[in-house]
C-alpha cells in the first residue's frame, strides 16, 4: 500500500525540447500528473533548453500542445534559459564556502575550455531508497570531481536541475530509469548545497517488441503521430497508465479521473514495459465504444 503523504506533494516533468514529444515521455508525465492530482498537489512542467544547439522553440511547443490534448494540464511552467541567475548565485556561492573550485584544464583539443568548475567530490557511497527498486547504492570514487559548470555563468545539466527541483520544492522525483545513473551525482549537489533530498521513483522503459528502447524504426513514437493517426488522447493515457504499472485488478479500461482514484507508485513494476501497438488499437477502441453516439459516428466517418 502507497504510504500516506504527509506534506505538500510538488512534482515536475522536465524534458529536454530537443524533439518531438516521445511516447515515454508522455508515460512519465502521466504518472507525475495522477500522483499530483490524487494527492491535490502541484504538477510543474520545467523545460531544459539550456542545450543551445539542440534545444528549440518549436520542440517546446509541441510538448506543450501534446500535453493540452491529452489534459495533462500543469500547474507552474518554467524555462531553464530564464534562470540563469540563480545558478550564477548558487555557483558563487558553493565556490565561496568551498565545495567546488575552479579547476584549471589541459584542452585536449582546439577551442576546449581550459577552466571549469568542478564539486568537490566527498568519494564515499551513496545510498537512497527507491520507491520502485529498493535501496540503491552507488560508490562516488569513480566519478572524481564533477564538472557543474563551464565557468561561473554557464551552469551543466545536473547543477541546474538539482538547485531547479531545491527551489521549486520538489518533494518526488518520477522519472525514466534510463537517469537513474545521475541520482548518486545530483545528491552529492544537493548536500553541497543544503537541499532536501526528495523521495526517487525512477519508472522502467518502455521497450520494443525485441525489447531494445523504444526508437522510430519499430514506427510511431512521437505523441503527434498518434494523434494524426486518430487515436483518442483517452485511449492513449488508458494505455500508457499500463505500461509498467498495474492496478491489482482485471479491470484494463479507465477514465483519466479513474486512473486519479486507482494510481498507486508502489505498483510500478521494476521490469521494462513493452510497446504493444495492437493492444492500444484495441483499448482505443473500447474508448470509441463509450462516446456518445454522435461523436463516435464522427471518427467513424474520418475512418
Amino acid at each position: 500500500m502507497q504510504d500516506k503523504i504527509t506534506e505538500k506533494v510538488v512534482v515536475r516533468m522536465a524534458p529536454s525540447p530537443t524533439g518531438y514529444f516521445h511516447i515515454g515521455s508522455a508515460r512519465t508525465a502521466l504518472f507525475n500528473f495522477l500522483f499530483a492530482r490524487q494527492n491535490d498537489g502541484t504538477f510543474i512542467f520545467r523545460s531544459e533548453n539550456t542545450n543551445d544547439e539542440r534545444s528549440k522553440r518549436e520542440y517546446e511547443d509541441n510538448i506543450i500542445e501534446s500535453l493540452k490534448w491529452l489534459g495533462l494540464d500543469y500547474d507552474q511552467f518554467f524555462r531553464q534559459s530564464e534562470r540563469q541567475d540563480i545558478y550564477k548565485s548558487y555557483i558563487k556561492k558553493m565556490l565561496d564556502n568551498g565545495s567546488a573550485y575552479i579547476s584549471k584544464e589541459e584542452p585536449k583539443k582546439e577551442g576546449q575550455r581550459n577552466e571549469v568548475i568542478r564539486l568537490k567530490n566527498p568519494n564515499r557511497k551513496i545510498v537512497f531508497q527507491d520507491v520502485v527498486r529498493g535501496e540503491v547504492q552507488f560508490d562516488t570514487t569513480e566519478l572524481g570531481d564533477i564538472v557543474i559548470a563551464k565557468s561561473s555563468e554557464e551552469p551543466l545539466y545536473h547543477l541546474a536541475v538539482v538547485v531547479d527541483d531545491h527551489e521549486m520544492g520538489v518533494t518526488h522525483i518520477i522519472r525514466g530509469e534510463d537517469i537513474l545513473s545521475s541520482t548518486s551525482r545530483h545528491i552529492l549537489i544537493q548536500e553541497a548545497i543544503g537541499a532536501k533530498r526528495p523521495i526517487y521513483v525512477h519508472i522502467p522503459l518502455i521497450l520494443s517488441p525485441d525489447r531494445s528502447k523504444l526508437s522510430k524504426r519499430h514506427g510511431a513514437t512521437s505523441v503527434d503521430e498518434y494523434k494524426q493517426r486518430g487515436f483518442l488522447p483517452q485511449a492513449i493515457l488508458n494505455y500508457l497508465a499500463l505500461l509498467g504499472w498495474n492496478p491489482g485488478t482485471e479491470q484494463e479500461i479507465f477514465t483519466l479521473d479513474e486512473l486519479i482514484q486507482e494510481f498507486n507508485l508502489t505498483k510500478i513494476h521494476k521490469g521494462g514495459a513493452i510497446f504493444d501497438e495492437k493492444k492500444l488499437e484495441w483499448v482505443n477502441k473500447q474508448h470509441i465504444n463509450l462516446l456518445p453516439p454522435e461523436e463516435k459516428v464522427k471518427i467513424i466517418a474520418k475512418e
